[in-house]
């Protein structure tokens, strides 16, 4: 039984507003299986013998962070699409690009890469949003989830969990234009060959499960929305959908159906407590109500959001219509939860001209526990007993952090101020360095592969 005692400077407990001095957190495994706050001598019943061999913590220790959307071959384009005029849609023609060059290897490549990359960033768990399923042309792999399967073998050798939200994707606008160039390796025919795609998936290990997604409503036909839905129903999976990115999506959806995306959702039985909506950046007050009613999720993506010009969503009026909130780096322009979860409340200043619309807490729930909770490991993003062992420590004492309250890291801390990482009772990241893999190396190789031939 492998069992370890760590004696953290500061914890950020389940239920608490702000992190506690001198915490002993202890484990079996990959369970958290005591939380003991001491007082300043060490407490009446610590004992010498208790905290001589625990593993000191310096800094403030969060529950593991959990990254809810992500695209892990948009990597291959940061740095590389940021110079000249453009949009949402011009970018994706040159995110297009590197999927075209993609195959089950050299996806493994970079994902791995890229998962290891978000355990640095103390992210103990990812729900990847894939479509890209098949080879050039549309032709599917001898293992029709051959690249799935890649994406499973790439979180269990950079030693993170994993959500495959598996995105059926299968016309290429609302009005139902057909798959055409790169897209058509996104595509199965239709909802039920993906179903049947989908079912014959069976992972092996404990770090990773299957999810269900709808790309968008361009992408999957109103007929049959219903069958994705039904499928993550009778599996009790999560359920992820694009929603509301563009005003342009907004207006051909009213076009053809005459209604909002929200709305057609809704009315086929999209929306509930199990199903995410990503972005969510331009919806009506409609809505809102549609969304918080029937406790639909939004994973908020503020680096690519901006990042693409999609524009400033609502998060606070999301947030006060009891929509749970949760974040993602989704094209990884940045990987960095601290960088997501404070540009809810910064952004949100440059849209009201206010401060003060998220507290630390609410900061640290989106980025912890309602991610998992939206990925569905439902065990895991709290410092409590009976949860995972996932332990990330964030030093107090570097040029961004010194002299900053504990509660302050989400305003003061980056990515390059986690000095360790526990994932399921392993330590994976020790002194800002990944147990496993080259990090800056591997991707400096996975993402020439995929951008210079």
């Amino acid at each position: 039984m492998t069992s370890t005692r760590w004696l953290a400077e500061y914890a950020w407990l389940a239920g608490d507003d702000e992190p506690t001095p001198d915490v002993l957190i202890e484990t079996v495994r990959d369970r958290i299986t005591g939380v003991t706050p001491l007082a300043p001598d060490g407490g009446p019943d610590a004992g010498v013998d208790v905290l001589a061999d625990a593993v000191r913590l310096p800094g403030v220790t969060l529950p593991g962070l959990a990254n809810a959307h992500s695209h892990a071959f948009h990597r291959a384009l940061r740095g590389r699409t940021h110079v000249g005029r453009g949009d949402f849609w011009s970018w994706r023609d040159q995110m297009y690009a590197v999927a075209a060059r993609l195959d089950p290897d050299s996806y493994l490549a970079l994902a791995r890469a890229v998962y290891a990359e978000m355990t640095l960033a103390g992210i103990t768990c990812v729900g990847e949003f894939h479509y890209l399923h098949h080879g050039p042309g549309g032709r599917p792999y001898a293992d029709p989830n051959a690249m799935g399967a890649a994406l499973v073998e790439a979180a269990a050798q950079a030693g993170i969990r994993l959500t495959l939200l598996d995105a059926c994707y299968l016309t290429a606008s609302v009005d139902g234009q057909p798959l055409a160039g790169p897209q058509q390796r996104f595509g199965d025919g239709d909802a039920l060959r993906w179903a049947q795609r989908l079912d014959a998936f069976n992972p092996d290990g404990g770090h990773a499960r299957v999810g269900a997604a709808i790309h968008s409503v361009r992408a999957v036909p109103a007929g049959q929305l219903a069958t994705v839905a039904e499928w993550a129903r009778n599996r009790a999976a999560p359920l992820h959908v694009h929603l509301s990115e563009q005003p342009a999506e907004n207006d051909a959806c009213r076009a053809v159906h005459g209604r909002t995306p929200t709305r057609l959702l809704a009315d086929h039985g999209v929306l509930g407590r199990a199903t995410t909506a990503v972005h969510a950046t331009h919806p009506t007050s409609g809505d809102l109500g549609l969304l918080g009613g029937s406790r639909t999720g939004v994973c908020l993506c503020p680096t690519t959001e901006r990042d693409l010009a999609d524009g400033i969503g609502p998060a606070r009026r999301l947030a006060d219509a009891g929509i749970p909130l949760s974040l993602g780096s989704d094209s990884h322009a940045v990987i960095d939860l601290f960088e997501e979860a404070r540009a809810v409340e910064l952004d949100e200043r440059l849209r009201t001209r206010r401060r003060g619309h998220f507290t630390p807490v609410e900061l640290l729930t989106a980025a912890s526990s309602a991610g998992h909770t939206a990925l569905g490991w439902t065990d895991a993003g709290r410092i409590a007993v009976g949860d995972r062992a996932d332990l990330v420590t964030v030093r107090l004492d570097s040029v961004r952090t010194a002299g900053v309250a504990p509660a302050g890291v989400w305003f003061a801390a980056g990515t390059v101020d986690v000095t360790q990482v526990v994932v399921d009772g392993q330590v994976l990241v020790r002194d800002g360095r990944h147990a496993r893999v080259d990090v800056s190396q591997e991707l400096a190789t996975a993402v020439a592969e995929v951008t210079t031939r």
